[in-house]
C-alpha cells in the first residue's frame, strides 16, 4: 500500500464480524507457560546431549589482560574446553559486515586481551555438567594491566559531548524568549541507572548439523541475531537458523546479542555436541545493557496566563567509551506543548562501564519524570491547575513540524481522568490532607509516545482440515503477540479461532522487526492481515475455478468468509472441504507491510495521563501509593486483557522508577552496586494497591492498515513523574532527584 488513503477503506477487521478484536481473549500460549510447557531457549531439548558454558567476568574496569593461566581450569574434572583471548577462535572484526544487507554486524567474544568494562566476559569454560564448569572457571589465573577508569557521571557532565551526527533542534530565539518571560523556571532533575531485570536470563541452546548451526536464544529481534552470529562466524546467514519461540521478558535489553549466542555456537562448533549457556543474574546486570543516568535542564517561559513562550529540554546521559548511545530523553517534548520559542538537545559522557542502551520507553521513561514535574513547578507559580496549564498549552499542530496529528486525544485523557479519578477533590495546597499519620497527597501527568510502522513478512496457509496457520519471524516477549496474530488472522479468514496456529520466532519465517519501540503489534499485525487478505483471494479464486465448488463459476469479489465457510450468498463450503479437494497440499501465501509514502506527512503518538494518589509519613519520609489510575488513547485495541496487561505493567515500572529503581557504580571497581534482585528493588505486590486504566476509544487510519498504535511502552511514560507530583501535593517535599526514596523525602519536606 502506498498511501494512507487505502487504509481507510472498510476491512474485516474494521468489521469484525466475528467480534475478535477488541475482545479480551485468553493468550495463545498461557496455557503452556502455566504448567511448564513451553520450552525457553535454556530448556530446549537439544539432538543429543548438552554440555555447559560458563562464562568468566573482568574484575578490572578498564585495561589489558596480560596473561592467562587455562592449565588448572583444563585439568579440572569434566572439563572440555577452556577459552580465552588467547586461544578463542577466530572471529570477524567487531561490526564488520560481509554482507552490507545484514542488519546487525560482527559481535565477537574473547576477541582481544583489551578491557572496556567491569563485567567483560575474558574466559569461557565448557563442562560436562554447569557446576563443573563454574568451578573451573574459578581456576583460571589473569593478570591484569590496569588503566585510570572514568567512572562517576555527575563529576564529568562537563565532559558531555554532542553525539554524533545530531545538532540541537531550535525554533525561534529561545533564549531571547525566556529573558522576557513574566513566569520562569529553570531546574535540573535526575534520574539514575536501571537495569532491565527480566525474569529469565539471557540464554542459548546451540547445536551444528554439518555447516548448518541452530541456535534457540532468548532474542527480541530474529534476523538481527542471525545475521549478527552469521557475521561473526563469517558464514552465510542461510547457514544459520535462529529460534526464539518464547522470551521471559525483555524490556529492550534482549534486543541485541550477547556472548552467550557466539560462544554456544563456537563451542558447539568445537566440540561437535550441543552447548547450553545461561546467564547469572550478577552477569545480567554487568554484562548487559542498562538504562543511562540522565540529567535534564528544563527551562520553562510563561506569559502570566500560562502560555508558554519559550520552551527548552537539555538532556546530559552517559555510554561506555567504545559504544556510544544516546538517551533521547528531549525528543518527545518537541510534539507535546506548544510554544513558540524552543530548544532541546542532548550531550554524551563517555565512561568505562558496561554498555547503556534501550530500556523500557528510552528517551520519554526519563525525560518525562523530568517535564512533567517541570510543568507542575511552573503551575504552582502561575496559580493553576496542573491540568489548566497543560490544556492552555495544547498545540493544534505539531508544534516543531506545523503537521497535523493523526489523531490526538491527550486532551480527554486528562479531563475525563480527572473526572473519573475524583481530581475535583485535590486541595492545591501542600500538606493539608491527612489520613492517620499519613499525609495524602494527588498527583498527575501526561504521557506520550511516539508511533511509527517497520517493513514485515507474514506467511499463511490453509490445510486440509481447515486449520489456518500464521508464520512470521516475529517474537512474543510475554507481551501477547501469539494472541493478537491469531485473532487478526482469525477475524481476516473467517473462521473460528480455534481453527488458527501461530508459530513465531524462527528465522526461517518470513521476516518481522522483532518485539521492541512499541511498533511490534502494528508491525507485524499489519503483515499478518495482508496475508490473511492475500489468502482470502487465492481461496476465493481457486473456489470460483473449481468445477465440484459449489462458488464455481462466480465473480470472486463476491465471495465471503465465515464461520470457517466460504461463501457466495446462501452457497458455501468450509474452507478445509475446498483446500482438501482442490488443493490438498494446502493453500500458502505471503504477505508485506511497509510504511505509506505519506505517513510521514502526520505527527503520530500514542497518548495518556496518569493519576495518583499517595501517602507520605512525614516521620520516616516512607511514600505509600494508595491509588493509580490512567487513561490512554493507542489505537484500536486489539485484545482487551492483553493491552491492559501491558498498559498497567507499564504504570508499576513507573512505580518502580519514581519509588524504587537505581544502580550506582562502585567508583573502587567500576561494577554495579546493586548485582542481583535483593539489592536492585523492583515493586512487590505489597507496593501495588489500586492501580487500574482504561483506553479511549480510538481508531488512527494513518498508522497502519488496521488502526492500531503499540502500548507496551506508553503505561511508564510519565508514571513516575504523577507520583513525583502527587508526594509534592502530599507533603510538600518537590525531590528533583530519582527515585524519591524516604530519605530524599525526609531531607526535602519543608
Amino acid at each position: 500500500m502506498s498511501s494512507v488513503k487505502d487504509w481507510a477503506a472498510p476491512t474485516p477487521i474494521s468489521d469484525n464480524r466475528s467480534g475478535l478484536i477488541g475482545k479480551g481473549v485468553d493468550r495463545y500460549e498461557g496455557r503452556l507457560k502455566v504448567t511448564g510447557q513451553a520450552p525457553y531457549a535454556y530448556e530446549v531439548e537439544a539432538p543429543s546431549r548438552p554440555v555447559y558454558g560458563f562464562l568468566v567476568g573482568s574484575p578490572v574496569a578498564r585495561g589489558r589482560v596480560v596473561s592467562a593461566d587455562i592449565a588448572a581450569a583444563q585439568a579440572a574434572p569434566g572439563v572440555l574446553l577452556v577459552w580465552t583471548h588467547q586461544n578463542a577462535p577466530a572471529q570477524a572484526p567487531r561490526g564488520a559486515k560481509a554482507n552490507p544487507r545484514s542488519q546487525r554486524g560482527s559481535n565477537p567474544a574473547l576477541a582481544d586481551a583489551t578491557i572496556e568494562h567491569f563485567g567483560q566476559h575474558i574466559g569461557f569454560v565448557v563442562a560436562d555438567t554447569l557446576e563443573n564448569a563454574r568451578a573451573a572457571a574459578a581456576l583460571i589465573r589473569f593478570e591484569f594491566d590496569r588503566q585510570d577508569a572514568d567512572l562517576d557521571f555527575d563529576h564529568l557532565l562537563d565532559k558531555g559531548e554532542q553525539p554524533e551526527g545530531e545538532d540541537d533542534v531550535r525554533v525561534g530565539d529561545f533564549e531571547g524568549a525566556f529573558a522576557k518571560a513574566a513566569v520562569k523556571l529553570d531546574e535540573t532533575y535526575s534520574s539514575p541507572i536501571q537495569n532491565h531485570a527480566q525474569m529469565e536470563p539471557c540464554a542459548t541452546t546451540a547445536w551444528w548439523e554439518g555447516d548448518q548451526v541452530t541456535v534457540h536464544t532468548s532474542i527480541q529481534m530474529v534476523k538481527g541475531g542471525q545475521h549478527a552470529l552469521a557475521e561473526t562466524l563469517m558464514i552465510p546467514s542461510q547457514n544459520v537458523r535462529l529460534l526464539t519461540r518464547y522470551i521471559g521478558g525483555g524490556f529492550g535489553g534482549k534486543g541485541q546479542s550477547y556472548d552467550d549466542l557466539t560462544l554456544s555456537a563456537l563451542a558447539a562448533r568445537a566440540l561437535g555436541r550441543p552447548v547450553k549457556i545461561a546467564y547469572t543474574r550478577q552477569q545480567m546486570m554487568q554484562a548487559t545493557i542498562h538504562r543511562p543516568a540522565v540529567k535534564m535542564r528544563v527551562r520553562l517561559g510563561a506569559a502570566e496566563d500560562g502560555r508558554l513562550e519559550a520552551f527548552a529540554l537539555e538532556a546530559v546521559t552517559h555510554c561506555r567509551r567504545e559504544a556510544p548511545f544516546t538517551e533521547h530523553a528531549a525528543n518527545f517534548s518537541r510534539s507535546l506543548y506548544a510554544a513558540p520559542n524552543r530548544l532541546t538537545g542532548h550531550r554524551l559522557v563517555k565512561l568505562d562501564i558496561p554498555a547503556a542502551g534501550a530500556m523500557r520507553a528510552p528517551g520519554e521513561a526519563s525525560g518525562m519524570l523530568s517535564l512533567e514535574c517541570a510543568m507542575d513547578e511552573l503551575a504552582e507559580q502561575l496559580g493553576l491547575d496542573p491540568i489548566e496549564l497543560r490544556l492552555r498549552n495544547e498545540p493544534e499542530v505539531d508544534p516543531e513540524t506545523g503537521k497535523p496529528f493523526s489523531t490526538r486525544q491527550l486532551v480527554r485523557c486528562m479531563t475525563e481522568g480527572a473526572q473519573r479519578f475524583g481530581w475535583e477533590r485535590r486541595n492545591p495546597r501542600p500538606g493539608q490532607v491527612r489520613d492517620g499519620r499519613w499525609l495524602v497527597g494527588l498527583g498527575m501527568a501526561a504521557a506520550i509516545r511516539g508511533n511509527f510502522l517497520l517493513p514485515a513478512k507474514a506467511g499463511v496457509l490453509a490445510d486440509a482440515q481447515g486449520i489456518i496457520t500464521l508464520r512470521q519471524g516475529m517474537t512474543d516477549i510475554g507481551t501477547g503477540t501469539y494472541t493478537i496474530l491469531a485473532q487478526i488472522t482469525a477475524e481476516t479468514l473467517g473462521v473460528p479461532l480455534e481453527q488458527v496456529r501461530v508459530e513465531l520466532g524462527d528465522s526461517d519465517f518470513p521476516p518481522a522487526p522483532g518485539s521492541g519501540g512499541q511498533f511490534g503489534a502494528a508491525t507485524a499485525g499489519s503483515a499478518a492481515f495482508a496475508a490473511g487478505m492475500n489468502l482470502r483471494k487465492a481461496l476465493a479464486e481457486l473456489a470460483v475455478g473449481d468445477p465440484n465448488s459449489p462458488l464455481f463459476g462466480d465473480d470472486p469479489e463476491l465471495v465471503t468468509f465465515a464461520n470457517g465457510n466460504i461463501a457466495v450468498d446462501n452457497r458455501a463450503e468450509p474452507i478445509g472441504v475446498l483446500v482438501a479437494r482442490a488443493a490438498p497440499d494446502g493453500v500458502y501465501v505471503e504477505g508485506s507491510i511497509s510504511p505509506a509514502a505519506d505517513a510521514r506527512d502526520y505527527s503520530q503518538h500514542t497518548y495518556g495521563a496518569h493519576f495518583a494518589e499517595v501517602g507520605v509519613d512525614p516521620d520516616t519520609g516512607e511514600t505509600r501509593l494508595r491509588r493509580m489510575f490512567g487513561v490512554f488513547a493507542a489505537g484500536r485495541i486489539l485484545n482487551a486483557k492483553t493491552a491492559m496487561s501491558q498498559i498497567t505493567g507499564g504504570m508499576i515500572w513507573g512505580v518502580g522508577t519514581a519509588l524504587h529503581e537505581y544502580n550506582e557504580v562502585d567508583p573502587r571497581y567500576g561494577s554495579f552496586l546493586a548485582q542481583d534482585l535483593a539489592g536492585y528493588h523492583v515493586p512487590a505486590h505489597a507496593d501495588i494497591a489500586d492501580l487500574s486504566a482504561m483506553f479511549l476509544d480510538e481508531v488512527d487510519d494513518k498508522a497502519n492498515p488496521l488502526g492500531i498504535k503499540g502500548v507496551g511502552e506508553l503505561g511508564i511514560a510519565g508514571a513516575g513523574a504523577a507520583i513525583a507530583n502527587a508526594i509534592y501535593n502530599a507533603c510538600g517535599a518537590r525531590v528533583r532527584d530519582y527515585p524519591l526514596t524516604p530519605e530524599k523525602v525526609l531531607a526535602a519536606l519543608p
